[in-house]
């Protein structure tokens, strides 16, 4: 329920919030609350990932990008989700999410969000993601040359590469499993 509460804060907070650069880093502030934490009394890996939805969401609409999924009726899908956890946040803590676009491809964005306290990055997620519009997914390039950004992306890390061909083939494996089998 608090994630309800965070994302109202942050859209009637939008008008009073500086607009970005769709290249810049957005810095979303948060804190931790009860509902936040794991029986170990600390963030739960899987808030993370509900976090960065909010903080992408923030990132969508101060970069603008939002005016262009108006435009063509398109909703933002996640398509994959990677965490790294370093360090753990407590109740009440404050700490910012700091989210920034990596670079594309011809289907996917790929977006970073560092959770970091104190100047300190305590965990990151990683998501590859599209803009649907019914059943067609926006090329990333609609986005880029709306948003005035470079039409070529900046080089994706080796790291990232690596991640989203895994994912590629997961997906493959996903699909073959979901054909029916034949008999023998």
């Amino acid at each position: 329920m608090n994630l309800w509460f965070r994302l109202t804060r942050l859209l009637l907070s939008r008008p009073w919030r500086r607009i970005a650069g769709p290249g810049e880093t957005i810095v979303t502030p948060m804190r931790v609350w009860p509902l936040d934490l794991d029986i170990n009394r600390h963030v739960t890996n899987g808030r993370y990932f509900s976090m960065a939805d909010i903080a992408r969401t923030d990132y969508l609409f101060r970069s603008g990008a939002y005016k262009v999924a108006l435009a063509y009726r398109a909703l933002p899908i996640v398509g994959d989700n990677w965490g790294k956890f370093r360090k753990e946040l407590k109740l009440f803590q404050k700490f910012e999410i700091h989210t920034s676009m990596l670079g594309w491809d011809d289907k996917w964005v790929f977006m970073k969000h560092e959770f970091r306290r104190e100047g300190r990055v305590l965990g990151t997620v990683i998501m590859r993601g599209v803009f649907r519009a019914g059943r067609d997914v926006l090329k990333p390039q609609v986005f880029i040359e709306a948003l005035g950004l470079p039409a070529a992306s900046p080089d994706l890390p080796h790291w990232l590469a690596q991640w989203s061909a895994s994912c590629d083939a997961l997906s493959a494996d996903l699909r073959s499993a979901e054909q029916p089998q034949l008999a023998g």
